[in-house]
């Protein structure tokens, strides 16, 4: 189950940082670990509970399942699942329980649907009144998953979630069940349909009128095109790098496209190891105890190494902070500047993330990153000790079963994936800015170098409708900074504002200096035009963000990681904060629902989670 790599040493940096956090998090951590290791001395609870209990937990299974749990020799797995055919990455899921089920049955145990979690679509709430619940679905993702883990009868956890929120908020979930081990499951990509670029080019059209309707729709009909995940690198590929490098999927298992005998063979092996790490037999491994400082520093790099979501600087921070771990957006930037960037996938280039896999995908990115001490080897992972196995990839044996293979050594495409000798870039894709308007994130990746330093006068929008119709009328003639404020999670849910990109990137081909500056989101499909994104403090928090006026001359310089206005200080100080009608956010499409959230959310750069962080 492990390959041969080098035994580099860990990289100073990498290691510096790993250490501070673990300094920075040691009272949050120690607590956090006593009520793992509490909650796994206790043993398994479902021999303890009472008979009444524990008919309910097996009264609909079968005879075969009853018998085994009424037993209580073998395994109870959960499956918690995102399974709805809405939407395309989850509509696979649909067969998997029996799968898994019959792995489990295998291996001497039951596997029971614990219970469902929501999953929206970002793609089709998108510009609509449903994208502001959309970063809220994470934390209530993680609050379905605690319900569906609740019932204390079960030994282990699988989960089955791709998509934007749903990976980190079930991984938040299963934190707060650290004793249990948890394993996730994967559904791939969809194949590759009409090019990112070739779609990104009819949007653009659009936008500017130059084509109907009807071909947006046939584009973006032959773009998404059937089961699995969206090609592009968003944050639903995102989740996947993270999830396999940070040992929670098997080896090799992220891309591997839906329905064909190599995804099933997977799945039914992700079930059996599942039941190999239980408390019941030689190879315990709780989630709470594996998921430690040193993994998320490894998710940490493999973000930056592979150009992959914004998001995830708020899902990484909601994820640790659940483990008992700070991890901060210091650590990131520090991260970044050791962190070459190694591939060129949409919206960071041309190619889709089928293409990425085909040329060597995870395991020649952890193969080399590993190779230049980029990644702490030495951690828990679900397959087992230590990250070497990551550099296999698995095939079908013979029998159908899964086979493991050393994976690619080297690149089959290096216009899509590089070793760290010559990489893409020196530093990772993501990039923090701080300065007069408090901090910000921007994506660097996808952005030409000489577009990294954006200074032009400021134009306020309170919504992406009014920049769109600012653009429809013709008013965006010059260079510009365009400012979308009250988009934070306080204000209205935080969300993502792709609606802006075509409009904006019109304007830049045209030959102007053109950025973004919003405490809104963009996610991984932030493209080509420099954005300046989750700026903290928000507007709707008292953020100077809500000072900048139209004309003000604002400075986004990717290059010194700063954010600057460049107006007379008196004057600045003198300003009163906008102010905005936020009530039609409040309500419709269930956003009344979440009063609540908005109340208490915190920050972007605390993870935006109403669950608060480690003290």
């Amino acid at each position: 189950m492990t390959a041969q790599s080098n035994n580099r040493t860990i990289n100073a940096r990498i290691g510096e940082v790993t250490e501070r956090i673990v300094r920075r998090s040691q009272d949050g951590r120690r607590r956090y670990l006593d009520g793992v290791a509490a909650a796994a001395a206790a043993g398994p609870r479902r021999q303890r509970l009472g008979c009444a209990n524990q008919a309910h937990g097996f009264a609909a299974c079968g005879p075969g399942d009853k018998a085994m749990l009424r037993a209580g020799a073998g395994a109870n797995l959960a499956i918690v699942t995102a399974y709805n055919d809405m939407l395309s990455a989850h509509q696979p899921y649909e067969n998997f329980p029996e799968l898994i089920r019959q792995a489990a049955r295998a291996a001497g145990g039951v596997a029971q649907v614990a219970g469902g979690v929501p999953a929206m679509c970002d793609g089709i709430t998108q510009g609509e009144a449903g994208m502001e619940l959309s970063l809220f679905s994470r934390d209530v993702i993680a609050l379905a998953t605690a319900v569906s883990l609740s019932h204390q009868t079960f030994d282990a956890a699988v989960f089955l979630g791709i998509c934007d929120k749903i990976v980190p908020g079930l991984v938040i979930g299963a934190l707060a069940f650290g004793h249990l081990p948890a394993v996730f499951i994967p559904a791939g990509p969809m194949t590759s349909g009409l090019s990112n670029d070739e779609k990104s080019r009819v949007r653009q059209l659009f936008a500017e009128g130059k084509v109907d309707r009807d071909a947006l729709l046939e584009a973006e009909s032959r773009s998404y095109h059937g089961p699995g995940t969206c090609t592009f690198y968003g944050t639903a590929n995102t989740n996947q790098m993270v999830m396999e490098i940070m040992g929670l999927h098997l080896p090799g298992a992220s891309f591997v496209n839906p329905n064909t005998p190599l995804r099933e063979a997977l799945t039914k092996a992700a079930a059996e190891r599942a039941m190999a790490i239980t408390a019941l037999g030689n190879d315990y491994k709780p989630v709470g105890r594996m998921l430690d400082e040193r993994a998320f520093v490894n998710g940490v790099v493999g973000l930056h190494a592979t150009g992959g979501s914004t998001n995830h600087t708020m899902h990484l921070v909601a994820m640790a902070a659940a483990a008992g771990i700070r991890l901060t957006w210091d650590d990131f930037a520090d991260l970044a500047a050791v962190t070459p960037l190694l591939t060129r996938i949409y919206p960071n280039g041309k190619a889709d993330v089928n293409h990425f896999h085909a040329a060597g995908g995870m395991g020649f990115v952890i193969r080399e990153l590993l190779g230049d001490g980029l990644l702490h080897r030495d951690v828990e992972t679900v397959w087992g000790q230590g990250l070497d196995a990551y550099v296999q990839e698995p095939v079908l044996a013979p029998d159908g079963g899964l086979a493991w293979r050393d994976g690619a050594a080297t690149s089959g495409d290096e216009a899509v994936l590089r070793g760290v000798a010559a990489p893409f870039q020196a530093t990772g894709g993501l990039t923090l800015l701080t300065g007069d308007l408090g901090r910000a994130v921007i994506k660097t990746s996808a952005i030409a170098s000489e577009r990294h330093v954006i200074e032009a006068p400021a134009r306020v929008f309170h919504s992406q409708e009014a920049l769109q119709a600012a653009f429809k009328a013709g008013e965006l003639t010059g260079d510009v900074v365009a400012v979308v404020r009250f988009q934070g999670p306080r204000a209205n849910g935080m969300p993502e504002l792709h609606k802006l990109m075509p409009p904006l990137g019109v304007l830049q081909d045209r030959g102007l200096k053109v950025a973004l500056v919003t405490d809104g989101r963009l996610s991984g499909a932030s493209g080509k035009v420099p954005a300046a994104i989750h700026v903290t403090p928000e507007a709707a928090d008292g953020g100077p963000i809500g000072l900048i006026c139209d004309g003000d001359l604002i400075r986004v310089d990717a290059v010194a990681g700063k954010l600057s206005v460049l107006v007379d200080a008196e004057e600045w100080r003198a300003r009163t904060p906008a102010e905005a009608d936020l009530e039609p956010s409040h309500w419709g499409v269930g956003r009344e629902l979440f009063g609540s959230f908005r109340a208490v959310v915190g920050s972007a750069d605390t993870g935006a989670t109403i669950f608060g962080s480690p003290q």
